[in-house]
Formats: structure tokens, C-alpha cells, sequence
């Protein structure tokens, strides 16, 4: 990616950051208080995870699962919370992470510790750009829960087939940046 790309992102992601806390900053703040009432906690769920050059910085989301069903290895999600799910609500409160700069519209997922703080060789190149909201992974994998549920081992599935076939994806994006691909995805986020 060059410098040019780099700027052009940065101010796309600025402004349409910027105009979706505006425009959607009572929607965000509303489902977190709705969330907290009905899900339980805080109604924002934070969590450490891996950006940019293996740095660490808090993510922000409408939490979806209870503070004490998340501990469990299988938690249960309320009906409101895979509601908020379905339509990618938990992820609104992100623009905060996109316009603070620790994230971008488009991008790689930005993983817990343990996964991407662990690339190594040609892999590292993911490391190199901001995480994303959505992406080429995420588009690909968008039906992951729902994948991960039919396996009997989600965690071995998990990290023997889907996560090279993201690492794989996420490789490709980095090498092949092209800033009229990022709104493509962008597009696709919203209308497939």
C-alpha cells in the first residue's frame, strides 16, 4: 500500500466514522442500554485485541452474550443478543475504533491474543494494515457461528480449516490492496 493509499483510507475512514457517530450515535447508545437491561453487564463489551504491528488496543461492542455466559465454553446467547448479531449491530460502536485510528472500515478481523500475534513468515504482511469492520475473510466467513456450530469440534475446525483459509484471504487483500476493493467490500457488507 502506498503512502497515497494510505491517506485516502485514512480520510475515508475519518469522515464516514465521523458521519455514522452522528448519525447513528443514539442508535448505538439506545441498543447499549437495551442490551444492559434485557443481556445484563455493561451493554458495551470490551476486549483486548491485535491491530497493527502486533499492538494491542481495546475493541468496542453492544455486548451480546451475559458477563457470566461468556466465561462458559458455550455460552448461551439470548435471542436479543443473536438479534444484534444477525444484523451486525454489536459491531456499530467500532467507529469509535476506526476513527481513533486503532481500526478501519476495511481490513483483516483484529483477533484475540494468541492468533495473529503468532504469524509468522509471509503471514506477518496481515499485520502490517489496520483490522477492519469487514473484509474479504469476513465476507467469505460471514455464516462462521453458524459453520462452527455444525462441527463436532469447533475449536480443531476452527483453527485447522478456517483460520489458513483466512490467513490465506487476508494475505491476498494486503498484497493486492486496491482502495476501489475496500468500497467494494464495503458494498457487499450491505447488500449481500
Amino acid at each position: 500500500m502506498t503512502n497515497a493509499e494510505k491517506n485516502i483510507k485514512r480520510v475515508f475512514d475519518v469522515f464516514f466514522a465521523c458521519a455514522g457517530l452522528l448519525l447513528l450515535g443514539w442508535f448505538i447508545l439506545l441498543t447499549a442500554i437495551i442490551s444492559k437491561i434485557f443481556i445484563g453487564g455493561n451493554g458495551f463489551f470490551k476486549q483486548q485485541r491485535v491491530g497493527q504491528y502486533g499492538k494491542l488496543f481495546t475493541i468496542y461492542k453492544i455486548e451480546t452474550i451475559h458477563p457470566k455466559e461468556a466465561v462458559k465454553k458455550t455460552p448461551h446467547i439470548s435471542g436479543l443478543g443473536q438479534l444484534i448479531r444477525h444484523y451486525k449491530i454489536d459491531e456499530f460502536p467500532q467507529f469509535w475504533n476506526v476513527l481513533e485510528g486503532t481500526m478501519s472500515f476495511v481490513g483483516p478481523r483484529p483477533d484475540l491474543p494468541g492468533f495473529a500475534d503468532k504469524l509468522e513468515g509471509e503471514a506477518t504482511i496481515i499485520l502490517s494494515v489496520k483490522p477492519g469492520i469487514t473484509g474479504p475473510a469476513t465476507l467469505h466467513f460471514r455464516n462462521e457461528e453458524t459453520l462452527l456450530k455444525t462441527q463436532n469440534n469447533p475449536e480443531i475446525y476452527n483453527k485447522e480449516i478456517i483460520w489458513p483459509q483466512k490467513i490465506a484471504i487476508n494475505i491476498q487483500y494486503v498484497k493486492e490492496y486496491r482502495f476501489i476493493k475496500d468500497i467494494r467490500y464495503i458494498l457487499k457488507t450491505f447488500f449481500s
